[in-house]
């Protein structure tokens, strides 16, 4: 039976069981960190510097992620989250079909997509769900900006999701083994330059198939 006590003591209980403020900033600052170390270095960053970057200390970091795989993956999602929302967001407001689609590339940029290549590993994320999910909502929001320009006649018909993906992890991350880590002042000038290559009628035929994110999973080692 349902008695006062029993129903004042539920928002205790709630607030007992809900993160506090500071640790969930302290698990976005984390993840923003990680995610800007990921796209500098690699999933393999050292976690003693996502921390230092964070603003937090180590036993804080274990504390919400009590090791790299697990930071992985809520990077992975953060990413794919903010990719999709954005993509599905822009096909709504953007009435030009070619324009929807620069805007996503340059948006996604941004949001430090290059991120996302630990995706690209088939073993990555093998038996979770919610990266399935993620993976799917991604592809299916930029899968119909790209289906809208190519209707319109804007997009070049050999291009796909995985082709797009994968051009945008490799321009917005610095050359792997090199000092080039300031590039960010030429990504968006170079994801132009490929944005152009984009567009119909196209100047030349290109080699190989085009691609799923799951065809680029199967493909990975």
């Amino acid at each position: 039976m349902t008695t006062a006590a029993t129903i004042a003591a539920e928002p205790e209980a709630r607030r007992a069981t809900r993160p506090r403020a500071d640790a969930l900033r302290n698990r976005e600052r984390i993840v923003a960190a990680a995610r800007e170390m990921f796209v500098e270095y690699g999933a393999d960053a050292p976690l003693d510097e996502i921390a230092r970057r964070a603003g937090i200390g180590n036993a804080t970091l274990y504390r919400h992620f009590p090791d790299r795989h697990a930071l992985v993956h809520d990077v992975v999602l953060f990413v794919m989250a903010r990719a999709a929302h954005h993509a599905e967001r822009i096909v709504v407001e953007e009435p030009d079909p070619f324009t929807a689609l620069r805007t996503f590339v340059h948006t996604a940029a941004d949001e430090r997509i290059g991120a996302l290549c630990p995706m690209l590993s088939s073993a990555f994320g093998r038996g979770r769900p919610d990266l399935d999910a993620g993976r799917e909502r991604l592809e299916k929001a930029v899968e119909a900006l790209m289906e809208r320009a190519r209707q319109a006649g804007q997009l070049r018909e050999d291009v796909a999701v995985g082709d797009l993906m994968v051009a945008l992890s490799q321009l917005t991350r610095p050359l792997p083994g090199t000092g080039c880590l300031n590039m960010d002042r030429f990504t968006h000038r170079h994801l132009q330059l490929f944005l152009d290559g984009l567009e119909a009628p196209a100047r030349s035929a290109l080699p190989g198939s085009a691609a799923t994110l799951e065809d680029l999973r199967r493909a990975a080692p």
